[in-house]
């Protein structure tokens, strides 16, 4: 039906579980998706994007993954860093009912598939690594980063990932107007169409220049 979305809570489309092959965090994998949810038959261009381009995660913390659809960014964070406790965060339940089936498979216990409302208000993240829903309209993304990105712990980076004819740079000055002192944002690459962004949040005080001896 028309209005049967990636984004939508409760997909009304067929489930049509499907296994699919892919490499995550250096591992060749077989996991499961289904229709109804963002790109279910492959590992989509942008968020390979945004791997190519991340760097390393904190070896521990809180990660949010937002707009996790069936896990892709979750389960490399979470194999990638197992005393991490990753967010796995998404609207769509099918979507999170895969990315806890996905985990479960690759016998990772760090990984919370969750609605937005159940991530604990006094979580704060060592980083945010996303390739977000931008077709759910500018005003819900608007509101969406919001809620999200002053959730960062201090000296912390969201890191994401969003195709440049679908308003990147727009996106990019959006985020430098709103969240102004106290956060620096970039484009931190370039890549098959797409830009990857990144939003730092800078302790309190800001962190001063090392004075390195001559």
């Amino acid at each position: 039906m028309a209005s049967d979305h990636y984004f939508t809570a409760a997909p009304a489309s067929p489930e049509n579980l499907r296994t699919i092959r892919v490499n995550l965090a250096g591992r060749d994998l077989e996991l499961t998706t289904a229709g109804g949810v963002f790109s279910p038959d492959r590992l989509d261009v942008g968020t390979s994007v945004l791997f190519a381009n991340m760097p390393p995660l904190p070896p521990g913390g809180d990660f949010l993954d937002l707009g996790c659809g069936w896990g892709p960014i979750s389960l490399t964070m979470a194999l990638s860093a197992p005393h991490a406790t990753i967010w796995a965060v998404d609207v769509n339940e099918r979507a999170l009912d895969l990315t806890r089936r996905n985990a479960a498979k690759l016998g990772l216990t760090n990984v919370n598939a969750v609605l937005p409302e159940d991530v604990p208000d006094d979580v704060r993240f060592r980083t945010i690594r996303s390739n977000p829903p931008i077709r759910i309209g500018k005003e819900a993304l608007h509101g969406m980063l919001e809620r999200w990105i002053p959730r960062l712990d201090e000296r912390s980076d969201a890191w994401m990932v969003v195709q440049r004819n679908l308003g990147s740079d727009s996106l990019q000055r959006w985020m430098a107007t709103t969240f102004g002192a106290g956060y620096s944002v970039q484009r931190a690459a370039t890549g098959k169409g797409f830009r990857v962004l990144k939003v730092r949040r800078h302790g309190t005080p800001p962190t001063e220049p090392i004075d390195m001896p001559a």
